[in-house]
């Protein structure tokens, strides 16, 4: 998602997206674990995404 998408958001929308990427961080994990992920680059996608909504949250405060 772009950075201008998220700054429409609200920070009760960030917070749930927040538990959205986490989520998925933690099934890419597993993935990669078990020689299962085909697309490597997409674990450095959602952590650099979990970086920026952790900003505009501490931005929101």
């Amino acid at each position: 998602m772009e950075l201008k998408q998220l700054r429409e958001k609200s920070a009760e929308e960030l917070q749930a997206h927040l538990g959205e990427l986490h989520k998925e961080q933690f099934a890419l994990r597993m993935q990669k674990v078990t020689g299962q992920l085909a697309k490597s680059h997409e674990i450095r996608r959602v952590r650099r995404e979990i970086a920026r909504v952790n900003t505009l949250l501490g931005q929101k405060k």
